[in-house]
């Protein structure tokens, strides 16, 4: 591949509910990453309030991107280009992001990339903190396994912005599954989290959860798993008792990862792949990061737990890409979102 130019990117990220600043440097190194989250506010919600996400935006996005150049002990001059989530995500929240990016932008006179949040997650892979010894980049054809809250997908990465979708959910994602499997359960929000903590004390082979078949082969499904697992609550509830909640964690948590581990490898052996990646918000899953990494059949790549959830560094790291290989965003790009990687390149 063609050398690309050295670069500095100040990226920014406001898809949901966390306001997160970087700067990342030839699209591997995080000179800064911060990110003001908003968990605790949503949690009286049950999950994410649309427009107390966006005002909560608002309030965060400029002392965040100031104390990202306080960490990168950078200026604004010292960047080369401003990279930004344009979708998918809450369209309060990406405005909020995208017009503090264009008017730094302008204001610099310095190009604006707009970045896919599903690409990000991906670019999260190539991003390591400064100071550390720099690890090998992950080589292609890679398997991209992108497991989030409201995304699941396969994905053949054949060079450096240049995907081919094999296959996706076909109604709940992973994550979207976690947390209503979490309020079936009365488990708190967020519900990844709570089901992984409840299912380290549970019997996973205790209930036999469905796995789903879809017609597309490299599909999935996780809409059955979730229903199965409301009638075997009803179910124990009609008949007296407690509820084994730690059993019924854990064997949910196992439908779900076998889900995913399987269909991955199968995926990464009919294409050849040299490598595997799973990234996004589940990919911090403990049992899906120890079923990846347990395997001796291919090399897994799996970022580190805080470039897992939203951040900006994974966006920096697109968004260098984009600028060295010239696909940036006109300045006067519109918010819309982007639900599929591949109609984003």
């Amino acid at each position: 591949m063609t050398q690309l130019k050295p670069a500095r990117i100040l990226a920014i990220e406001t898809s949901c509910d966390e306001t997160a600043c970087a700067v990342v440097e030839n699209g591997r190194i995080a000179l800064s990453s911060v990110v003001a989250s908003q968990m605790e506010i949503h949690a009286r919600y049950g999950g994410v309030f649309p427009e107390v996400a966006s005002r909560q935006h608002v309030l965060s996005v400029t002392p965040v991107v100031r104390q990202a150049l306080t960490q990168a002990r950078l200026s604004l001059n010292d960047v080369d280009a401003i990279a930004v989530t344009q979708g998918p995500g809450l369209a309060g929240s990406l405005i909020v992001g995208v017009n503090m990016a264009k008017g730094l932008a302008l204001a610099l006179d310095k190009p604006l990339v707009g970045v896919n949040h599903l690409e990000g997650h991906i670019y999260s892979a190539w991003v390591y903190n400064a100071g550390e010894r720099e690890p090998s980049a992950p080589q292609f054809p890679l398997m991209t396994l992108l497991v989030s809250g409201g995304h699941t997908e396969l994905n053949l990465m054949t060079d450096h912005l240049t995907y081919q979708r094999l296959g996706a959910t076909l109604d709940d994602a992973a994550g979207e599954a976690f947390d209503k499997a979490a309020r079936t359960l009365e488990l708190p929000y967020p519900g990844g989290p709570s089901i992984q903590k409840a299912a380290e004390e549970g019997d996973e082979n205790r209930f036999d959860f469905p796995r789903a078949r879809v017609q597309g082969e490299w599909d999935f499904s996780f809409s059955g798993v979730k229903t199965s697992l409301l009638y075997q609550v009803n179910d124990l509830k009609k008949r007296g008792g407690g509820l084994p909640v730690a059993d019924l964690a854990a064997s949910f948590q196992k439908s779900i990862v076998d889900a995913l581990f399987k269909k991955t490898l199968d995926a990464a052996r009919e294409f050849g792949a040299k490598e595997i990646l799973v990234a996004g918000g589940v990919s911090a899953n403990r049992a899906l990061r120890q079923a990846f990494q347990s395997q001796t059949e291919f090399p897994v790549r799996i970022p580190p737990f805080a470039l897992c959830t939203d951040n900006a560094a994974m966006i920096g790291a697109a968004g260098y890409f984009r600028y060295a290989l010239g696909h940036v965003s006109e300045m006067d790009m519109e918010v819309l979102p982007v639900w599929r990687l591949s109609r984003a390149v």
